[in-house]
């Protein structure tokens, strides 16, 4: 975790420069939770590196909000979700990733793939409407919103599909 954190004048970072000190506090709070945090990011993600990405990323965000959190009535409850959230997000890069890579006879995974980000998360996420909306930062109705425009641009897909069969269906019953 230190060796990220650089002093530098000229607003660039570099490994030859001296740390910058961290508080104390947050030391210890890094110390004490850092191996509980990397399990739950390497269950949740199943790779060490994205897992330790997803780690060090949650902690640099609890370093720069440090003197907010606090103030907070439960520190880590607090940190705790700020990790949460972090690991979700590597998990819906994750998912849009393999998406991309997925075969797709009706053309679902390319429609997918056009959805705008919101859209595509919700879809992705598929928990309950407060549950996605605490994931993403956003209200419950706010994901029925993303989740209900999102069907309706994947409804044409699934319509042409079915047509698309049912004719198929009656040519063969034809013959």
């Amino acid at each position: 975790m230190h060796e990220d954190v650089f002093r530098a004048d000229d607003g660039y970072g570099s490994a030859t420069q001296e740390p910058l000190p961290l508080p104390l506090d947050f030391e210890a709070h890094y110390v004490m939770n850092q191996q509980a945090w990397h399990s739950y990011a390497l269950y949740r993600l199943g790779t060490n590196d994205v897992a330790e990405r997803a780690v060090h990323r949650a902690f640099l965000e609890v370093l720069r909000n440090w003197d907010a959190l606090l103030a907070e009535a439960n520190l880590p409850q607090q940190t705790w979700s700020v990790l949460r959230r972090v690991v979700g997000d590597e998990a819906l890069c994750a998912a849009r990733d393999g998406i991309t890579a997925m075969p797709s006879t009706i053309g679902l995974y390319p429609a997918l793939m056009k959805l705008p980000q919101r859209q595509l998360d919700v879809i992705i996420l598929r928990y309950s409407s407060r549950k996605t909306g605490w994931y993403l930062g956003i209200t419950a109705s706010s994901v029925d919103h993303h989740c209900r425009k999102a069907r309706e641009r994947l409804a044409p897909v699934y319509h042409h599909h079915g047509t698309t069969a049912q004719q198929q269906n009656e040519k063969e019953e034809g013959q």
